[in-house]
């Protein structure tokens, strides 16, 4: 029994879970409910900067304000640059077109990677039944682990050399671990996930199952010849057979 359906199940369970995680990260900031609103990327000690409120915490949508371990963002907006010297409008700390462009950059990648992902999940059904289903889902999949991939990168890049600007100038900075946690988990349910329905593709080749059933057919038609041969023989009387080799002696 070939394996494809197997391994198209545990794709489709690892394909589920990056979705989810790449849509929690996402829902970070942007709903303030439990618990999407303790999902962030940094928190940084940002007092007496420009318009920052005391501590300030980066997502996807807005820096917010920090309070009982909640976020607290005043407003939302799509692909919100980290760069506290323009969040804060002051030149009183670190930024620059380095941080704009990651953090920017990063949101459009999820995006993208998030929609591939849907596509791989969608063709994972078709690969349980399918070998063809099993390559385009492998195909889609590894484009979706592409872009998370470079999302988990420049979230990386940006995030902790922030952090690091924030320590050098004095200042506490942590990394938001879920964040951080959820990205780089669905890069690995990716990466699993596209292996598994490549090998699922490979496995039970249609060519190699066509020729042992051919190969079969012959084996059996041989086996069915000598059986037959030997069924007419037993009905041949041993008397009669010695009178008949006697007679041509004669």
């Amino acid at each position: 029994m070939t394996p494809r359906p197997a391994l198209a199940f545990v794709s489709l369970v690892l394909i589920a879970g990056a979705v989810l995680l790449i849509f929690l990260t996402l829902l970070g900031g942007a709903i303030d409910k439990n618990p999407t609103n303790q999902f962030y990327f940094l928190e940084a000690d940002t007092n007496g900067l420009g318009t920052a409120a005391p501590l300030t915490r980066w997502t996807f949508w807005s820096s917010c304000s920090a309070m009982d371990g909640r976020n607290t963002c005043p407003g939302v907006k799509a692909a919100y640059p980290f760069d506290p010297r323009r969040n804060f409008g002051t030149d009183d700390i670190f930024g620059g077109t380095k941080y704009y462009l990651e953090s920017r950059f990063m949101f459009a990648f999820v995006l993208i990677g998030l929609f591939f992902a849907v596509c791989a999940l969608l063709l994972g059904i078709i690969a349980l039944v399918s070998r063809i289903g099993s390559f385009l889902g492998s195909a889609t999949c590894s484009v979706a682990l592409f872009f998370q991939t470079l999302t988990a990168a420049l979230m990386t890049a940006a995030y902790v050399q922030g952090r690091d600007a924030f320590r050098a100038d004095g200042r506490t900075a942590t990394l938001g671990r879920y964040n951080f946690g959820f990205m780089w988990a669905a890069v690995a349910c990716l990466f699993l996930a596209t292996l598994m329905l490549c090998v699922g593709g490979v496995t039970g080749k249609k060519d190699k199952g066509y020729s042992s059933r051919t190969g079969g057919r012959k084996f059996f038609g041989r086996k069915k010849s000598t059986k037959s041969n030997r069924d007419r023989g037993s009905f041949i009387d041993p008397e009669r057979q010695r009178r008949m080799e006697k007679e041509d002696d004669d």
